[in-house]
Order: C-alpha cells, then sequence, then structure tokens
C-alpha cells in the first residue's frame, strides 16, 4: 500500500527525507513544508510547498487542504512550536485520513515547557539539574550557599542553542538575565513565551558528567518498544556534532521509565548527564525526532521504515530497531545550492 509522508517545519532535516524515502521505497512519495522557501530539505523530497507562519490562522486549514488533495497518510513536525499547534488538531486531521505522529498535548506542554519538565520529572523522581524560574529565588540561594557558580541560563521554551549561557558572578547573572529575555522576545519563542514572559528565563546548575543522548522509541500507540543510548563526543550550537552508541542498562532503564510515564508517539529525544559520582540527571525531553537521530540510525536502527510499517498495519521486528554498540559517526558540513 502506498504511503504520502509530510514533513512540517523540514528545515535543514534532509537526511530524515531521504531516510523515510528509503523506507518506503517507491511506495509512496515524501512531501516537505517549511514557511521558508530556503530550505535545503526542499532539494530532496518529493513534492514541497511553502506553509503560513505556525501561529498563522491559515496554517491548520492550509495543511488540512494539502493534505486532501495530495493524500497525506501521515504527517510528521520536525520542530517544537509546531507540535502543540499539530496536537490541538489531531482530530481535524483524522477526519479526512491523515495520521499526525505527535504526542498528545499534555506531553508535548511537559517536554516543550522545560520548567515544567523539571517538576514533572521531580515528582516522579528523577534527578533534575537544581532549577529557578525565579532571578530572586536564584541569588538567594546563591548567598546562602544553597548553589553555586558556574550557572546556566537559558529559555524556558527553546531549542538548539538560542539564548543559553554560562555565568560566573552575580553581576554576570543578572545582566545575562535581562539579556536572555530580549533574545526571547525577539525570536520565533516569543510565541510560547508570551503567556509568562516575565518567568521565560531559567536558571540551571551546571552539571559536571558525561553527557548521553537518548533515543526512546514507542510504537504509534504510546507502548514502549526500546531505548538507543549516545554517548556524546562533541556539541556544535547545542545539537550532538559527534556520539558513539553505547549499551548501559542504566541508562536504558530510564529510557523505559519515561516512555511508560508519557506514553509518548514514536521518539522522544532526552539529553542526560552521568555525572562524575554515577548520578543520573535528565537535563531536556524532546518529543520528536531530534538532532541525535542520525547517530542511532547510522548504528542500525530504522525507526522510518518501523513507522511506515506501524502506519501500514504489520508487525515490526526487533532487528529494525536494534542498535549495533561501538558505532561512532559525526555529522558532516557541506554547501547546497538552492
Amino acid at each position: 500500500m502506498g504511503l504520502n509522508i509530510l514533513f512540517t517545519s523540514v528545515g535543514r532535516r534532509s537526511y530524515l527525507v531521504e531516510y523515510f524515502k528509503t523506507a518506503l521505497n517507491g511506495e509512496g512519495l515524501v512531501h516537505v513544508a517549511n514557511s521558508d522557501v530556503k530550505s535545503p530539505a526542499f532539494l530532496v523530497a518529493d513534492q514541497t510547498v511553502v506553509t503560513p507562519l505556525i501561529y498563522d490562522k491559515e496554517y491548520i486549514p492550509f495543511l488540512l487542504e494539502y493534505c486532501k488533495r495530495n493524500g497525506i497518510s501521515a504527517i510528521i513536525s520536525l520542530f517544537d512550536i509546531d507540535l502543540p499547534v499539530l496536537a490541538k488538531n489531531k482530530n481535524l486531521f483524522l477526519e479526512i485520513g491523515t495520521q499526525v505522529i505527535v504526542s498528545d498535548l499534555s506531553v508535548i506542554e511537559v517536554c516543550n515547557d522545560k520548567w515544567k519538565t523539571c517538576c514533572y520529572l521531580k515528582e516522579h523522581d528523577i534527578n533534575v539539574p537544581k532549577t529557578y524560574i525565579s532571578l530572586h529565588d536564584a541569588i538567594q540561594d546563591i548567598e546562602y550557599r544553597r548553589i553555586y557558580f558556574p550557572l546556566i541560563l537559558k529559555p524556558r521554551w527553546g531549542m538548539g542553542s538560542i539564548g543559553i549561557y554560562e555565568v560566573e558572578s552575580i553581576a554576570e547573572l543578572e545582566i545575562f538575565y535581562e539579556y536572555v529575555k530580549r533574545k526571547v522576545a525577539n525570536s520565533y519563542l516569543k510565541y510560547e513565551s508570551m503567556t509568562e514572559f516575565e518567568n521565560c528565563v531559567l536558571i540551571q546548575e551546571a552539571i559536571n558528567g558525561q553527557e548521553y543522548g537518548l533515543d526512546i522509541i514507542n510504537d504509534l500507540t504510546g507502548q514502549y518498544i526500546t531505548t538507543i543510548v549516545k554517548k556524546k563526543c562533541a556539541m556544535r550550537s547545542g545539537e550532538t556534532d559527534c556520539a558513539v552508541t553505547v549499551y548501559d542498562d542504566g541508562l536504558k532503564s530510564i529510557g523505559s521509565k519515561l516512555a511508560n510515564m508519557l506514553h509518548h508517539v514514536a521518539n522522544l529525544d532526552v539529553d542526560v548527564f552521568v555525572s562524575r559520582e554515577g548520578t543520573v540527571i535528565v537535563l531536556e525531553m524532546n518529543a520528536r525526532f531530534g538532532g541525535g537521530y542520525p547517530f542511532s540510525h547510522v548504528a542500525g536502527v530504522d525507526l522510518p521504515r518501523a513507522i511506515i510499517s506501524w502506519l501500514r498495519g504489520e508487525k515490526v521486528d526487533e532487528s529494525v530497531l536494534k542498535e549495533e554498540s561501538g558505532i561512532m559517526a559525526q555529522k558532516d558540513i557541506r554547501i547546497v545550492k538552492l
């Protein structure tokens, strides 16, 4: 049975387009959408379309009409800001025969809001960095020696490396706190932050230890399948640049616990630290394909193929989502003519 897949907010994720084209093996088309025509992934897709902005009132009607006209079987978004908008409208797409591969809105809200992430994980006895939403409270705890520099400032809602800074003193903390707020106000992050702009910056302790990325995979009904663990060797612009797959029972156990708590759909991209003392600390969760997924794919995991099979109602052999340990990979830089 032929399937047509639509990626929204596709940006530069050309590799995912290629992975899905391979998985479809000619039995369907990969469509990609973005609000900016200058999207490198447009060069490798079967069909392309420029959409209204995500928060435009015409965004969902535009996508619905496009899906009907092109027989789209499933939508996959690659952008955090897009996820809650699609999650709220899943039923409208189902009515026209299009499945939106996105977690429930409650899951998206926990993952997109880093303050809610910390609160949710603490409630479930999962370690998180000491985190503040109030500048006053952070400074008070610094003065009472309950937290120490360096500290990390980051947008409460955000992705990549936008507005992330390390500070070493109260003076730097106060200056960069206001600076991050201005960065948020002048970027796409303003849309999710507008309801609580005065509390749109988080202050976190810096964790010393080894960072790992987890691909926690559920099926399309939210049932847990597996966790892929990648030891991060290098970072660039907030994304994993070099990593190696490893087998770690403790981190796989964390993956299983998170999957059974959230019942997310498909991939949950999670960043964790293992401290020098061996404590596992969960930093962030993204309810989508993350920038670290290619390292799992290179190691033999084929989530696109699994998703295609699930959409067809087929059983997926465990070998499709089985990683080979010890596979190191690094992202390359290439230039494409638009």
